[in-house]
């Protein structure tokens, strides 16, 4: 069997967005979901599975950490530590 790159997810309090998929994808996310909880034993809804997928997407982009590296170097102070658990 395949492994999936999600994991189990994480209980945080969330901020509500509202986004506009296309059916494609949403079908696509449905049926990761349900793949996903047939190997975890626990029943995932679909949408629960977006802010994982795009955090692990976000923390896999080389180029998007490269810069935002940079980005923090240049605002802070020199010497100044980085804030906790970065």
């Amino acid at each position: 069997m395949a492994k999936l790159k999600l994991g189990p997810l994480e209980d945080d309090k969330p901020v509500k967005i509202s986004v506009e998929l296309p059916a494609a994808l949403h079908r696509d996310l449905i049926a990761y979901a349900e793949i996903l909880g047939r190997e975890s034993g626990q029943a995932v809804e679909p949408a629960k599975l977006i802010a994982p997928m795009i955090e692990r997407f976000m923390a896999t982009d080389r180029g998007f950490a490269k810069m935002r590296h940079a980005a923090r170097s240049r605002s802070q102070p020199a010497g100044s530590a980085p804030p906790r658990g970065e």
